[in-house]
């Protein structure tokens, strides 16, 4: 086994028999026989370790789909809806260790800090948990920024000024919004979560979609220029 997934693995092993992180990475390291130097080489914190079993299950569930002819052939919307149910798959695999990162990442108000006026209520306070989302959430947005591309190419999504560069943002708010309610659903395996990623996706892509608003707005738009 590898130092890093030696690493991982006991780490979450420790937090999940625990509940906490472990008092000092020289007593992890100690226990795991290895340095602290060894240690440093591949997390900075436990934290970076967190944020590094985040990003595994983002990775891992592109990596299935693309591996999956026929994800290619799926439209914009259907791509969506099989991120998500592929997504929650790999989350189940690992559910005790998600619900315990979760909970401390609502605790920490990491979650909540998305909004503007939480950021901005929250600068500079000095808080390492709010980091261990972001490589995950870095890694979301680029995904969401392509898959917003082909959907404007394929007609799916429709460009509106102000409100384009936003629908990245709103992926990522629905994405933690499935999370959040994959972390409280007791359904008998999770029935009520994928009945909340359909809603969820059918409706951000009614709204996202060119609507009869868009046509009025063509238009009204050609009325002006041609008045």
């Amino acid at each position: 086994m590898e130092t890093l997934e030696k690493i991982r693995k006991a780490y979450t092993e420790y937090v999940l028999e625990n509940g906490k992180q472990p008092t000092s990475v020289f007593q992890f390291a100690k226990k795991l026989k290895i340095t602290e130097s060894e240690f440093y080489d591949h997390y900075a914190s436990f934290d970076a370790i967190e944020a590094d079993v985040w990003v595994a299950l983002f990775n891992d569930t592109l990596k299935l789909l693309d591996a999956d002819p026929t994800y290619q052939t799926y439209s914009v919307r259907e791509k969506l809806l099989a991120f998500y149910y592929t997504w929650v798959e790999q989350l189940k695999a690992q559910r005790s260790f998600v619900v315990y990162s979760y909970g401390n990442l609502r605790a920490g108000g990491e979650l909540a800090a998305d909004s503007p006026r939480a950021r901005l209520a929250m600068r500079g306070r000095p808080s390492a948990s709010r980091q261990v989302l972001m490589p995950f959430k870095e890694a979301f947005y680029d995904f969401a920024r392509d898959l917003l591309a082909e959907g404007r190419e394929s007609r799916e999504v429709e460009p509106r000024p102000f409100l384009t560069d936003r629908y990245p943002t709103a992926l990522w708010t629905q994405a933690l919004f499935i999370l959040d309610f994959w972390v409280k659903d007791v359904s008998k395996g999770f029935e009520k979560t994928d009945t909340a990623i359909e809603k969820s996706v059918n409706t951000t892509f009614d709204l996202i979609g060119r609507s009869p608003l868009d046509t009025l707005f063509d238009f009204a738009k050609f009325a002006y220029q041609n008045r």
